[in-house]
C-alpha cells in the first residue's frame, strides 16, 4: 500500500517537473479482492492492487488533469506534460479559484459563519482495520461455505460475492496542502434462489467483524422460502414497509439535487424551496462524515475538510452543500437570496468537473420512538413489505417522481402478520409525497443497495405508496 510519505516524495518529484503556476496531485487506489459464487459454488476469485496519481496544473486560469498508475520518472514526466499541454489549450475559467492552502482547507477562514465548523480530524473514528485488510481468499471461501450450507439446508441455490478492500485517498498541492485517508471495507451480497422466488441481503462495513455471513444467509433464505408460490394482488395505493436497503435506493435519487451547482443550473428540485417545509415533520437528514456508521474520506476533491450539514430539519429544507467556486458563484447570482446559507462545505468533486458537489455521508435521524421492522409489521392492518427496489429511473425531476420495481422478497401483510409472498410491482412515486407520508421508522442503520450509495437510514412505513402494475414473476 502506498503511504503518505511515499506520496509526498512523488508529489515533490512532480512539482519539480512542472512549470505551472499551481500543481495539485490526487492519489487513490489500493488493494481489492473478490470471491464470487453461483449455483452454490465459488467460480471466481480475483485480486488487484493499483494506485493512481492524478495531476492538475493551472496556467493563468486554465486548468486540466491527467492521470497515470506508474510512478517512475518517465511516467511522471509524461503525466505532467499531458496535464500541462491540456491546460494550455483550455479557455480561461473565470470561476477558477486559487488552490486552497492548509489553513483554508482546515476551515481557519470563516469557519463558524453558519455554525458548522469543519469536522476535526480527531473526531472521525478510524476506518482502517488490520483484520479487514488481512482477509485472505481462504477466509472468504470459508464464509461462502457457510452461506452455501444455508442454501443447501433449505434446498435453495445461492449466488453472490464477498469482497474486501484496503484503500487510500490523498491530496497535495503547491500551496502547502496535504491530507491523507486510509480505509478498509468488507462487503457481502447474497441472493437465494428458489423455484419461483428469491431472497436477498447485502451488508458492508470498514470492520469485517460487523458482518455476519450466516445471519445474512439465513435471512435471505427465509425471504426466498416465505415468498415462494407468490400470489398476485391488484395494483393500487398501499401502506408499504420499505426495509433500509429499499429506502436507501429510492431516496438516493434526490441527493444530487442538494447542490449549489444544481440551484445555479436550475436542475435541482429544491430550486425556490430552500426554507420551505417539503417533507413530514418526522424527516430530519444531515450530512455527517464523522457519524460512527459512516465511511469515506474527511476531505473533498479539493482537500477541503467536510462540514456537518443539516439538510432537512423536521421536514424543512435547510440548505444545500457547496464547493468553493460554487459558493462564490452563488454569492454573485440572482438566486443568492433564496439559496439558504452560502458557504463552502467540503463537498466538492475534483476539478475540473461539471457537477460541482454532492452530500455523500447521508444520515437520517431516528424517530423518538423507533420500532423494529417486526413491530412495524405488527402495527399494520394491511400492507406490503418490500425487501429491495431496482431498475429505478426518474420520471419527473421537480416533484422527484421515480419509477422502478420491487424484487427478491415482496410480501402481503394482513392483520399484523406476513401472510404470503406476492408478485412484484412496478411503482411510480414522488419522493416528496413519500417522505410526507412516513408513519413509522426503525432505528437508522448502515445500509447498502444496488441503485445508490451507502447511507445511514431507517426502515419506513409509508401510506399511499403508488404501485402501478403487477409483474408476472
Amino acid at each position: 500500500m502506498l503511504t503518505k510519505d511515499q506520496a509526498g516524495d512523488i508529489f515533490n518529484r512532480i512539482r519539480k517537473l512542472s512549470t505551472a503556476d499551481e500543481v495539485e496531485v490526487l492519489f487513490s487506489g489500493g488493494a481489492f479482492a473478490l470471491t464470487r459464487f453461483a449455483n452454490n459454488t465459488i467460480h471466481q476469485n480475483v485480486a488487484e492492487e493499483n494506485h493512481v496519481v492524478s495531476v492538475r496544473t493551472v496556467f493563468g486560469g486554465r486548468t486540466a488533469r491527467a492521470t497515470s498508475n506508474k510512478f517512475d520518472d518517465e511516467s511522471l514526466s509524461w503525466v505532467v506534460a499531458a496535464s500541462e499541454s491540456l491546460a494550455k489549450v483550455q479557455h480561461p475559467d473565470p470561476d477558477l479559484l486559487p488552490m486552497p492552502d492548509s489553513r483554508e482547507a482546515a476551515g481557519a477562514v470563516g469557519q463558524d459563519q453558519f455554525g458548522e465548523a469543519p469536522v476535526p480530524a480527531n473526531t472521525i473514528p478510524s476506518r482502517h482495520f488490520a483484520a479487514t485488510a488481512g482477509i485472505t481468499p481462504e477466509l472468504r471461501a470459508d464464509c461462502v461455505s457457510k452461506i452455501v450450507g444455508v442454501a443447501e439446508k433449505h434446498k435453495l441455490t445461492a449466488a453472490g460475492i464477498f469482497s474486501s478492500a484496503e484503500s487510500i485517498e490523498g491530496i497535495f498541492n503547491s500551496r502547502g496542502l496535504s491530507d491523507w485517508h486510509t480505509q478498509t471495507l468488507a462487503e457481502i451480497s447474497i441472493t437465494m434462489l428458489g423455484a419461483d422466488s428469491s431472497g436477498w441481503q447485502k451488508a458492508n462495513s470498514p470492520d469485517a467483524a460487523n458482518l455476519d455471513p450466516l445471519t445474512l444467509g439465513e435471512t435471505s433464505a427465509q425471504k426466498a422460502r416465505e415468498s415462494s408460490h407468490p400470489q398476485e394482488i391488484p395494483a393500487g395505493k398501499y401502506t408499504v414497509i420499505l426495509e433500509p436497503a429499499a429506502v436507501l435506493d429510492i431516496v438516493g435519487f434526490m441527493f444530487w439535487d442538494y447542490s449549489g451547482m444544481g440551484i445555479l443550473d436550475q436542475r435541482s428540485f429544491l430550486t425556490g424551496r430552500i426554507g420551505s417545509k417539503l417533507f413530514g415533520e418526522n424527516i430530519t437528514i444531515r450530512d455527517d462524515v464523522a457519524h460512527p456508521l459512516q465511511s469515506g474520506s474527511p476531505f473533498d476533491g479539493e482537500g477541503m475538510r467536510r462540514r456537518r450539514v443539516p439538510l432537512v430539519e423536521n421536514g424543512v429544507v435547510k440548505r444545500v452543500v457547496y464547493a468553493r467556486a460554487t459558493a462564490e458563484r452563488m454569492r454573485r447570482s440572482e438566486f443568492r437570496d433564496k439559496a439558504g446559507p452560502i458557504q463552502a462545505t467540503g463537498h466538492g468533486f475534483a476539478l475540473p468537473n461539471e457537477m460541482g458537489e454532492m452530500p455523500l455521508n447521508i444520515v437520517f435521524a431516528g424517530p423518538q420512538n423507533p420500532q423494529t421492522v417486526e413491530q412495524i409489521i405488527a402495527s399494520t392492518e394491511r400492507g406490503v413489505l418490500v425487501t429491495r427496489l431496482w431498475y429505478i429511473r426518474e420520471v419527473e425531476p421537480f416533484e422527484k417522481i421515480l419509477t422502478g420495481m420491487t424484487r427478491d422478497g415482496t410480501f402481503l401483510i394482513e392483520d399484523g402478520r406476513v401472510q404470503c409472498g406476492i408478485r412484484n410491482f412496478r411503482f411510480n412515486e414522488s419522493l416528496i409525497h413519500m417522505l410526507s407520508n412516513v408513519e413509522a421508522m426503525s432505528e437508522p442503520v448502515r445500509a447498502c443497495g444496488e441503485e445508490s450509495f451507502d447511507m445511514v437510514v431507517p426502515a419506513m412505513k409509508i401510506r399511499e405508496f403508488n404501485f402501478t402494475e403487477a409483474t408476472k414473476f
